[in-house]
């Protein structure tokens, strides 16, 4: 069982930048594969980025390649991401998310944990 608190969101100018930190619970933390998503209003939830148990593999949507950075600290129980050259559609809710396999993880419904969502907003 993991749990997982998402912060660090807030509200920002465009060309801005945010760090959200992902808390998670439980000693099994490093076996995981973490991800990010976000779901902005009337639209659905879709992947951000994620990394691999031991932070050897990454991935990331097209749109925040260049812009957002993934990381985690297992000695933490922590992922990150880091977010720069926000821009106004980057606005969402974003959400920490844990899977025990590297495949699928682009895919929502892979996943088995998820936090409550920090809220990010891009607007000047």
């Amino acid at each position: 069982q993991v749990q997982l608190v998402e912060s660090g969101g807030g509200l920002v100018q465009p060309g801005g930048s945010l760090r959200l930190s992902c808390a998670a619970s439980g000693r099994t933390f490093s076996r995981y594969a973490m991800g990010w998503f976000r779901q902005a209003p009337g639209k659905e939830r879709e992947f951000v980025a994620a990394i691999a148990w031991n932070g050897g593999s990454t991935s990331y949507t097209d749109s925040v390649k260049g812009r957002f950075t993934i990381s985690r600290d297992n000695a933490k129980n922590a992922a990150f991401l880091q977010m720069n050259s926000l821009k106004p559609e980057d606005t969402a809710v974003y959400y920490c998310a844990a899977r025990d396999l590297w495949t699928g993880v682009t895919r929502t419904h892979e996943y088995d944990y998820w936090g409550q969502g920090t809220q990010v907003t891009v607007s000047s």
